[in-house]
């Protein structure tokens, strides 16, 4: 055999050992990442900022028995208009092609949608405050000295990009420190929101981020 039938044959070998491989390789990224979102579709979590578990049902998704201040992770649904329903109370809601939005049980029990834009940074993080409260807030170090994330009016949103770090944060309204907030890792393209809730003498904050996979 000559040295060019030779490397033809290794070539076409090795394009058919590939071809052979492909579907395994695309199998077993299915069952490490799961099923791709159609183009077009709406993503949604919960959050649960009530002390008693949260059950959910929004189209075909299921938001299962979510403990106190906890959340689940993104499922994709086709866009549309849907409404939910969660232990007897119902909320009318449209969701739009290609946006992220958590849905909320508030202390009270009542259910709210909330917005969150998606974040395409890959190099920085995100840190997100959510105020669902009846007060201005913000987000300042832990030393109280330097701004973070400046005062979000109630029922707004502000955030902030900065580099991935490990940080102590504290939540203010205006001058007067709230508490101090747990610990924060942030990793690079990540989005970590700062759930606040209840009002100015009660206010409940709570970090929400994307579970670790545990697949």
């Amino acid at each position: 055999m000559s040295l060019f039938s030779s490397m033809s044959y290794t070539l076409r070998l090795g394009s058919l050992l590939l071809g052979l491989s492909a579907p395994w390789v695309m199998a077993d990224e299915a069952a490490l990442y799961g099923p791709a979102a159609p183009y077009g579709s709406a993503f949604v979590r919960g959050f649960n900022a009530a002390n008693s578990s949260f059950d959910a049902n929004l189209g075909p998704v299921r938001i299962n028995d979510l403990g106190a201040k906890s959340s689940s992770d993104f499922a994709f649904l086709p866009a549309g208009s849907y409404t939910v329903g969660a232990d007897g109370k119902s909320l009318a809601v449209k969701l739009d092609a290609e946006r992220y939005y958590t849905l909320v049980q508030m202390p009270d029990g009542a259910l709210e949608l909330v917005d969150e834009p998606p974040f395409k940074n890959r190099q920085k993080s995100l840190l997100r405050l959510q105020n669902l409260s009846d007060t201005a807030l913000s987000i300042k170090t832990a030393d109280g000295r330097t701004e973070v994330i400046h005062p979000v009016s109630a029922n707004a949103r502000g955030e902030r990009e900065i580099n991935p770090v490990k940080v102590r944060l504290t939540l203010f309204a205006g001058d007067r420190k709230i508490r101090d907030l747990d610990p924060l890792v942030l990793e690079r393209g990540e989005v970590v929101s700062l759930f606040v809730t209840g009002s100015a003498d009660k206010l409940s904050p709570a970090w929400v981020k994307r579970p670790v996979a545990t697949n």
